[in-house]
């Protein structure tokens, strides 16, 4: 099956994404549970956090060449907006 790629990815705060997807959904998702992981440590860092691109063709969402979270990972365990939240603002990145 193929997934829905990253089309739009905003920072909300310090461990949460809104996505919006190639297929219009909007979807939130919380970095939490990776963050005991050893090569998802540099996350902790706000900063550094918010530092994302979009991975060419939006297959995912890249921090630098070790850290980075695909489409698939973005899709499959993200929950859905009830509500439509604004994806403009200055950490929005687009594919």
């Amino acid at each position: 099956m193929n997934y829905p790629r990253v089309h739009k990815a905003k920072a909300i705060d310090d461990t949460t994404l809104i996505v919006e997807f190639t297929n219009q959904e909007v979807k939130k998702y919380d970095i939490r549970h990776l963050l005991d992981i050893p090569m998802f440590f540099p996350l902790r860092q706000p900063a550094f956090f918010k530092s994302f691109t979009i991975e060419q063709g939006g297959y995912g969402i890249v921090w630098n060449e070790e850290i980075d979270i695909s489409e698939y990972e973005l899709w499959k365990n993200s929950v859905p907006l009830i509500e439509s939240e604004e994806l403009a603002g200055d950490r929005t990145q687009q594919s």
